[in-house]
């Protein structure tokens, strides 16, 4: 039996202001909210909303079978909650329905799994925690930014107990093997691999309505039979794609919802199954896939050379990541704000090139020196608030063996705990 396995991924940044040189230091607040505003109430009322108004439709009309995963950042759900409170009603219909899996992601929409694992684990503990409150549910499957994914960082995702990680079915780590099945992470048998269906995902983002597409007009009947008709009968095509691919990559009139409302009814009919992420990981892995260098869903190399390929990117990095440790020990409320959205790699993609309704500068240089006052200007309130002194990094070294510690010490109370569960059984 065929599976499918949607997931819709839902970010949205907020805009730096122009920050000139002459403001470092003086004054401290970055965002341009009427910019801010404006992006969210287009995405929202352009593809959000639709989308999910037909996700609960079709939950609806195939009596609960359609199913399905959201990713929607931290920062993302704080904008929601501000502007579009109605958006936030939605998704908390969509979850209660128990047909849609709030998938974990960084709470900021960050490159911290590659940076500093310590940022990492604080973000994904975060999203957790706004996920168990806002909609009451919680999830072991990673969606991490891009679909960012490494062995390094799969067996770090383990160790904060995430049982399946979310990654790009790229060609230059498959080869002949097929993304629709289940594979076993480096880590082992007790953590799986699920990878995006690249070709068939694409084809819905980025071609749907070209007429120079081979399979163009697509319609929902054509597209199952392409699927019933592919290899691996019994494996699971997952259908990943940012939420903007509906209404506004692909907009309205294209007929691309209506496309999407019809999928259940021909998907059903062909006796195929809808799943939800971690009801996809269920299914029995034989391979391991292992993934030495950083790979995600971006740009043409699906790596990261997108956000940090160039000197302008690395520099911002480099400056922005030196005082992670010096910012957890900060106490300021809107410090901490702060550090989560300029670790935003909407950011960086601006410093490599500029596209048209994505970004708001003219040049990718304007991008990076607008950026570096903003980061100047937060590096000096760090440094009033956690100055680098000898006696301070002794302390810094200190804190952090403590932390270590703790969670080595929290570790050893888990294990004993199920140690005693098995013995009671």
């Amino acid at each position: 039996m065929k599976n499918l396995c949607f997931c819709f991924q839902m970010h949205v940044p907020s805009r730096l202001r122009r920050y000139r040189f002459t403001e470092i230091g003086t004054d401290h607040y970055y965002y341009d909210d009427l910019q801010t505003e404006e992006l969210v109430m287009w995405m929202v009322n352009t593809s959000w909303l639709p989308l999910c108004r037909t996700i609960a439709e079709m939950i609806r009309l195939s009596k609960k079978r359609f199913r399905c995963g959201l990713a929607v950042t931290g920062t993302t759900l704080e904008l929601l909650e501000q502007y579009v409170p109605e958006m936030i009603d939605l998704l908390k219909q969509l979850a209660e329905s128990g047909c849609v899996e709030m998938v974990a992601t960084p709470y900021a929409y960050s490159l911290a799994a590659e940076y500093d694992a310590e940022e990492f684990a604080l973000q994904l503990q975060m999203h957790r925690n706004k996920v168990a409150e806002m909609f009451g549910v919680s999830s072991s499957v990673l969606w991490n930014t891009e679909l960012l994914y490494s062995d390094e960082i799969a067996a770090l995702a383990y160790k904060l107990g995430y049982k399946t990680v979310m990654t790009e079915g790229a060609k230059h780590v498959l080869s002949w093997k097929s993304p629709d099945k289940v594979y076993y992470s480096s880590v082992g048998a007790k953590q799986k691999v699920l990878l995006r269906n690249m070709a068939l995902s694409d084809s819905l983002s980025f071609r749907f309505s070209d007429p120079s597409w081979s399979d163009y007009p697509m319609d929902a009947g054509k597209f199952i039979g392409m699927l019933c008709d592919g290899k691996d009968s019994d494996g699971v095509v997952n259908l990943w794609m940012g939420a903007e691919a509906f209404g506004i990559m692909q907009n309205a009139a294209t007929g691309i919802f209506d496309f999407l409302k019809a999928l259940p009814y021909f998907a059903l009919e062909r006796n195929m199954r809808f799943l939800t992420p971690s009801e996809a990981a269920k299914a029995a892995a034989e391979e391991t896939v292992s993934v030495h260098y950083p790979m995600s869903w971006a740009g043409e190399g699906k790596d990261l050379s997108v956000f940090n390929g160039n000197d302008l990117q690395q520099e911002a990095l480099k400056k922005l990541y030196a005082v992670v440790e010096r910012v957890h020990l900060c106490s300021d409320k809107q410090l901490k704000e702060n550090w989560l959205q300029l670790q935003d790699i909407n950011h960086l993609h601006y410093m490599n090139h500029v596209e048209r309704g994505r970004s708001n500068y003219d040049s990718a240089y304007e991008a990076f020196i607008n950026y570096m006052n903003v980061l100047s200007d937060f590096l000096q309130l760090v440094d009033e608030q956690y100055p680098t002194t000898v006696e301070n990094e002794e302390l810094n070294s200190l804190l952090k063996t403590i932390a270590n510690q703790e969670k080595e010490l929290a570790a050893l109370k888990q294990q004993l705990k199920d140690l005693k569960r098995k013995k009671q059984k």
